[in-house]
């Protein structure tokens, strides 16, 4: 009785997703991926197994109109992206140093000029 369900409701879900897959392959994979527009034909037909058990996934980016493959996201991405933040900051804190600095400089050549100016100027 239960496998008969299971058998059933699994029957259902992957005619609705070949139903699905049929629109989706000719119209609506060149609309969430960019890369498959220009995609041929044995493509197609190759995808045709995965969207039919994926359909729910790809009908719902379909309809948000999602454009681009989402983006990996795991704990070697994050810690990636805080690297390159992290160089960032420092790359901008070490210009503001080398900034300062010159200003610093700068303004002690100005000192010392004034300074050896008026020890040249009084007799």
């Amino acid at each position: 009785m239960i496998a008969e369900a299971l058998l059933i409701m699994t029957g259902i879900y992957l005619l609705c997703g070949m139903v699905f897959a049929i629109p989706f392959v000719l119209v609506g994979v060149n609309k969430i991926d960019p890369h498959a527009a220009r995609a041929s034909w044995g493509f197609r037909v190759l995808i045709i197994p995965g969207t039919m058990f994926l359909w729910p996934l790809l009908a719902r980016r379909w309809v948000l109109g999602i454009h681009e493959p989402p983006e990996e996201n795991n704990p070697h991405r994050c810690a990636a992206r805080n690297r390159a933040s992290n160089r960032a900051e420092e790359t901008m804190e070490s210009k503001s140093e080398i900034g300062n600095r010159k200003s610093e400089s700068d303004q002690s050549l100005v000192t010392s000029a004034a300074t050896n100016g008026k020890k040249g100027a009084a007799p």
